[in-house]
């Protein structure tokens, strides 16, 4: 069974068909080409299919396709191009902050052989969208979901907390 869904994708509005048991995750890697979102686990453990939809975080290898309808859905590939974006929703991350996050994981060589940073950088976005100071125990908490089999997590915990400590000092009060 098929339905059609229409959805903005990356700031640019999509309508496809779909069958209903297609998964976002495939929606976006097979009709869209975005493929910076990775399939691994496929039970939502893994964190490397994180993407933004509606301004929070979810793992795409679990949501239907169909229950995105509507929806404005953020893949690693859109962050980048919003770089250049002078204006977007207002559930999109900020374009300043996904700069820093992805600076500072190249500062803090929180990645090694890449698959997992799509994810990784998506869940960092959004902990420091809602909390600009987490503590190192904030930080593993929220990462906890995102799985690397490189890095052995130390730089990226020191990832997040250079791109916070960066976040911070633009948005201090003199």
């Amino acid at each position: 069974m098929a339905e059609r869904i229409e959805l903005t994708v990356n700031g640019q509005r999509v309508s496809e068909t779909v069958e209903t048991h297609e998964l976002l995750l495939d929606f976006l890697r097979r009709h869209l080409g975005l493929t910076g979102t990775k399939e691994a686990c496929s039970i939502g453990v893994c964190g490397l299919c994180t993407v933004w939809m509606d301004g929070r975080t979810v793992s795409a290898c679990l949501l239907p396709a169909v229950f995105a309808d509507g929806a404005e859905i953020y893949t690693v590939e859109g962050l980048a191009a919003r770089q250049n974006q002078a204006s977007a929703a207002a559930t999109a991350p900020d374009p300043r902050l996904w700069e820093i996050v992805q600076e500072s994981f190249v500062e803090c060589e929180g990645l090694q052989c890449g698959i997992c940073t799509p994810g990784q950088v998506m869940s960092a976005l959004s902990l420091l969208s809602e909390n600009p100071q987490p503590t190192e125990a904030e930080i593993r908490h929220h990462m906890a979901g995102n799985l690397c089999r490189c890095t052995g997590y130390q730089s990226i915990v020191r990832a997040v907390q250079r791109a916070a400590e960066r976040w911070r000092a633009e948005h201090a009060t003199v």
